[in-house]
């Protein structure tokens, strides 16, 4: 588990925003290509604007493992993000995460002694050969986990693609930790309710395994943004805007997915909604921050929440501009703050998952 971020000095929090932005603007321009600052989809618009890149967490860690100048990697994310961006980076590059209590809670679901726990019962249980597939969303060690037990990676683009090339190779799949992404990829590939298994993280002494090994055993952790959109917010902004585009990510629930139109990874919901016809209506089921910047840079196209009350990702919301600032002027200084490093091991098992993800997609 990693540091409680301290206190940083009030001053930071204190200053007007316009300060904040201009010694962040001094600090990037003396360092250069020294530093990067790297910026997920969800951040808030007062951080992302300072980044030199944004996009999703796998995509950024691999521009960081690109920008070999770059001695400073800022992620602006959340601690399984910047974790990722280490261990693809050289060892002479330092990841740095503004805020180090900017977590993930569904990454925190998947404790790798409870996953530990569960494969052990599942291989005692079965000769089934069953292969351990994680999110990208979670701890370096589980991915580690996975990559020690002939398994991989995968991301809410690819998912798809690798659970139908394990499933038609007779394989079962223990996927980690989001239940909803994995639920989803398989019931659109035709498994049925009955092929599937939950297992619970807090409750696996109760867990009934059957006679013949899943198809599919699903960790049972989920996103808590994505968990907020219900499927009568479906009908809602339908009966409110008629011929409204419903469009959400697959962490949300099966019968959110079932109702909307369309279902894909923050990338897919980018490219769909830039995309589209002018005037045409948008209702988007990911984090209000990504909601609001598309129907900023989308004005020719009304584009709402699927879910009207604000569902916004605390996690992220960590990194400030405050944090921000503070981490860039310890940099400026020759200090390092807040890196994250992920142990040797550990990072040469993950790599192992990593890539055998890319070797099939």
């Amino acid at each position: 588990m990693y540091k409680n971020q301290q206190p940083i000095p009030d001053e930071y929090i204190l200053m007007s925003e316009r300060d904040r932005e201009e010694r962040i603007r001094a600090i990037k321009a003396n360092l250069g290509s020294k530093m990067i600052i790297l910026g997920h989809h969800y951040q808030r618009d007062e951080v992302i604007r300072f980044t030199d890149y944004r996009g999703d967490s796998l995509k950024l860690a691999q521009i960081a493992a690109q920008e070999k100048e770059a001695e400073y990697i800022v992620f602006c994310g959340v601690h399984f993000m910047a974790e990722t961006a280490d261990m693809l980076t050289s060892p002479d590059q330092k990841v740095i995460l503004p805020d180090l209590n900017a977590g993930c809670s569904m990454a925190e679901m998947a404790d790798i002694d409870d996953v530990e726990e569960c494969w052990n019962r599942l291989l005692a249980k079965y000769s089934q050969e069953i292969i351990p597939v994680t999110y990208v969303n979670s701890s370096a060690e589980v991915k580690a986990f996975c990559g020690c037990n002939g398994g991989m990676t995968c991301t809410s683009s690819n998912v798809t693609k690798i659970f139908s090339k394990l499933l038609d190779e007779k394989k079962s799949i223990l996927f980690l930790p989001d239940e909803h992404l994995g639920r989803n990829t398989g019931l659109t590939l035709g498994l049925r309710n009955q092929d599937i298994l939950l297992w619970s993280r807090d409750h696996s002494e109760d867990v009934e395994l059957p006679q013949q090994a899943p198809k599919l055993i699903l960790w049972d952790g989920y996103c808590g943004v994505h968990q907020k959109f219900k499927a009568h917010h479906v009908d809602e902004v339908r009966k409110k805007y008629p011929g409204i585009t419903v469009v959400v990510h697959p962490e949300c629930s099966h019968d959110v997915v079932e109702k909307s139109d369309l279902s894909g990874s923050t990338d897919f919901i980018i490219r769909q909604i830039t995309a589209a016809q002018k005037g045409s209506i948008w209702a988007v089921g990911t984090e209000i921050n990504l909601v609001h910047r598309l129907a900023l840079e989308n004005p020719d196209k009304k584009v709402i929440s699927l879910n009207e009350n604000t569902c916004l990702c605390i996690s992220m919301s960590r990194i400030s501009q405050p944090h921000l600032l503070a981490a860039l002027e310890s940099l400026n200084q020759g200090n390092v703050v807040n890196q994250i490093s992920v142990d040797p091991k550990i990072t040469a098992d993950a790599i192992l998952a990593l890539n055998r993800m890319l070797a099939l997609v």
